[in-house]
């Protein structure tokens, strides 16, 4: 059922099953089941009727919240990089606890593992790699402030398998290790309680 946008009529409908070209500049079309959009003239296999959404463009189809198509590029150049880059980190700062590899962040964000590497770099200042690794020592010391888990419990947390590197981690990042972080953070709270 049509939601928002277009009607899916059947000149439409065999605009997609036909993969028309033609009818590119005039529609974008977008698959409930997937989550993705793309242009008419895609060579992906074609969706069923009762889950495709119909767009005036792809500003609009990502604005419904689909992702652009990997094979046809629906949104080939529309996207701004920084836009592009705040995405990636987006999904950085909500799966940071997981195996986050550059393959994964460019297959999810339809784009290659070099350019999303260099354009995040330039965008960000830093790789994507590092930027996961701030995020984690990030959690990690609100962890160190807010709780009183063990080290290797915030290391695996955060996503950090091995407690040795994650300590090596945060010492080079913050200059301490977690122990010593969380004795200065929390030296304004007596053992066994609050202020009062």
């Amino acid at each position: 059922m049509i939601r928002q946008g277009q009607l899916l009529t059947e000149e439409k409908w065999q605009a997609i099953v036909r993969n028309d070209a033609s009818y590119d500049d005039k529609f974008i079309y977008a698959v409930e089941s997937t989550g993705i959009f793309c242009r008419p003239s895609c060579k992906s296999r074609a969706p069923k009727r009762e889950h495709v959404r119909i767009f005036d463009s792809a500003e609009q189809a990502r604005a419904a919240r689909f992702r652009p198509c990997k094979r046809c590029k629906p949104a080939s150049g529309s996207m701004p990089e920084v836009e592009w880059v705040e995405q990636i980190a987006g999904y950085i700062d909500n799966h940071y606890s997981e195996k986050l590899m550059l393959e994964t962040l460019a297959d999810m964000c339809h784009g290659s593992p070099y350019h999303l590497h260099r354009t995040f770099k330039r965008v960000k200042g830093m790789t994507p790699a590092l930027y996961i690794q701030q995020k984690r020592i990030d959690k990690a010391s609100e962890y160190l402030q807010s709780t009183d888990k063990a080290v290797s419990e915030i290391a695996l947390c955060v996503g950090m398998g091995s407690t040795s590197y994650f300590i090596t981690l945060f010492k080079k990042i913050t200059g301490q290790t977690p122990a010593e972080y969380r004795a200065k953070h929390n030296s304004a709270v007596p053992p066994g309680g609050a202020l009062s």
